[in-house]
């Protein structure tokens, strides 16, 4: 009766079809990297970099429906970096804002809308980036790195003041709060994907024609509050960084 048990499992498992964990391996000198991370990154950068080009390259002063499109997602963005850095200090972090928020709604939108299953790979499949905890964790170290940054150019080394504020007994828990920021991040952005992908992918095989769209919808609305919550947190941490502590 086990024995049963065991092969109905290991029948279900096969015909389900959902892999997670493996991967194309790419190797370059001593490291292994993931290869259709890199090969669905390279096509939403692409995509990205087409649009941007294409948007830009015949600007009229009366903007007609595509430069609309585009002067739109630019103020949209800038809103974004204004509300959490400051009217003062938010122009020079419209890229980097800009350039997280595009980069993950494309890499979500790549894998909520293309069929990559029927692409197939000498090993694991083609999928989000933003599903591969590598891709996640990068991106959040960046906007450590950036809030860093933002935080010793605009008050120098008072900037670390702001660990003994409001008692030097709170200096642990400040000091933890620079390692639990990009783990948030991270594990947000990748555990949310990663599930989205995984309920399509169940329902497909499961109801192959009408139940998945509706879930597919579901998920780029989802994709899209993902990008929306770690582009908005980004520009929060960078503007928190820049306040001036230490001037009382």
């Amino acid at each position: 009766m086990y024995q049963q048990e065991i092969d109905l499992f290991a029948s279900s498992v096969e015909v389900s079809a959902v892999e997670v964990g493996k991967h194309l391996y790419w190797t370059i000198g001593n490291y292994h990297i993931h290869g259709q991370v890199f090969i669905v990154s390279w096509l939403v950068i692409s995509v990205l970099v087409g649009l941007a080009f294409t948007g830009t390259r015949n600007l009229q002063r009366s903007p007609k429906k595509f430069q609309n499109f585009m002067e739109f997602i630019l103020e949209f963005l800038q809103d974004i970096a204004k509300n959490q850095i400051g009217e003062h200090e938010y122009r020079p972090w419209i890229p980097y804002i800009a350039t997280i928020f595009l980069f993950i709604l494309g890499s979500n939108w790549a894998g909520a809308l293309i069929p990559w299953k029927l692409i197939h790979l000498p090993e694991g499949e083609l999928a989000a980036p933003t599903n591969d905890i590598n891709t996640t964790v990068a991106l959040s170290l960046l906007t450590s790195l950036a809030y860093f940054y933002a935080g010793l150019s605009k008050n120098g080394i008072g900037y670390f003041s702001r660990y003994i504020e409001p008692t030097p007994v709170l200096l642990p828990i400040n000091i933890l709060e620079d390692f639990t920021k990009p783990l948030s991040l991270s594990f947000r952005l990748f555990g949310n994907i990663l599930a989205d992908e995984l309920v399509v992918a169940v329902f497909t095989l499961l109801v192959p024609i009408l139940i998945p769209l509706p879930v597919m919808i579901l998920g780029l609305f989802a994709s899209s509050i993902q990008a929306l919550i770690f582009s908005t947190l980004s520009a929060a941490y960078i503007g928190e960084a820049m306040e001036g502590h230490g001037e009382h």
